[in-house]
């Protein structure tokens, strides 16, 4: 196994569900943690109870002079991040793609493919001096599969998932490595943000099955990072068992 020990990891969505999942894990994995995320009050809870040194990190990854600004100008201790967990992501509406909001859909460009490359642009090139570092991406498996209603939220997915393999391409020859992560169902906060706080029609989203946890998740993520130097898993697609593929979507006339 790779040790933790000694190293920083940044997280992004931070906050809640999978990011804070995902930090939990590497803190007691032994590695130091910057938390990023927009809820500055759970940062600095999630800080207090991690049992490693964690720096929280109030940031918006929309914002790209916001990333480079604070990314740049990390304390000392945090500054060489060497594991990068780009957790934050979003999906907005279920509507067909001749009805849905453009501005749903600006933001899930903005946050799920913009402010990965932001973060990832500006932590990368530290990694590849010190040749060493691993960058996890939250994809998902509406990278792959189709549904009514995931039109951009899928080609995001496929965009993060394109954009991993590319970077291994540019990446080989170091020891710094690339994952993307596919889940499927997980219980968090995600419906009730697709569904802008409608708490009754997100839950129905888990109604009658049992999701994946943020624990899982981050299972997962500490598992990916914690291989030998030497290999890479570049991705893991992971459903729960409740989940499976549908038929094509077929109108019978």
């Amino acid at each position: 196994m790779q040790t933790l020990q000694g190293w920083t990891a940044l997280v992004t969505g931070a906050s809640a569900g999978i990011g804070e999942a995902c930090a939990l894990a590497l803190s007691q994995a032994g590695a130091r943690l910057v938390l990023a995320g927009r809820r500055g009050d759970r940062l600095e809870a999630l800080a207090a109870k991690l049992p490693n040194p964690a720096h929280p990190l109030v940031l918006d990854v929309r914002s790209r002079r916001e990333v480079e600004t604070s990314l740049s100008s990390l304390p000392a201790g945090f500054s060489d991040v060497d594991v990068l967990v780009n957790n934050a992501g979003l999906g907005l509406g279920l509507e067909p793609a001749h009805e849905a909001s453009l501005d749903d859909w600006e933001t899930m460009i903005d946050t799920n493919c913009k402010g990965l490359v932001y973060v990832t642009r500006a932590l990368l090139p530290g990694m590849v001096k010190r040749n060493r570092g691993h960058v996890v991406n939250l994809g998902s498996v509406a990278a792959s599969y189709p549904y009514p209603g995931g039109n951009v939220y899928g080609a995001t997915k496929a965009f993060v998932h394109q954009f991993s393999q590319n970077m291994k391409a540019d990446l080989v020859g170091t020891r710094v490595r690339v994952t993307d992560i596919q889940p499927g169902m997980v219980e968090t906060d995600f419906s009730l943000v697709r569904f802008k706080g409608d708490a009754q029609r997100a839950s129905k989203t888990y109604e009658g099955m049992e999701a994946l946890t943020p624990g899982d998740i981050a299972d997962i993520v500490l598992w990916t990072v914690t291989r030998p130097a030497r290999v890479n898993i570049n991705v893991v697609e992971v459903m729960p068992a409740d989940q499976g593929f549908g038929p094509f979507n077929i109108k019978r006339r």
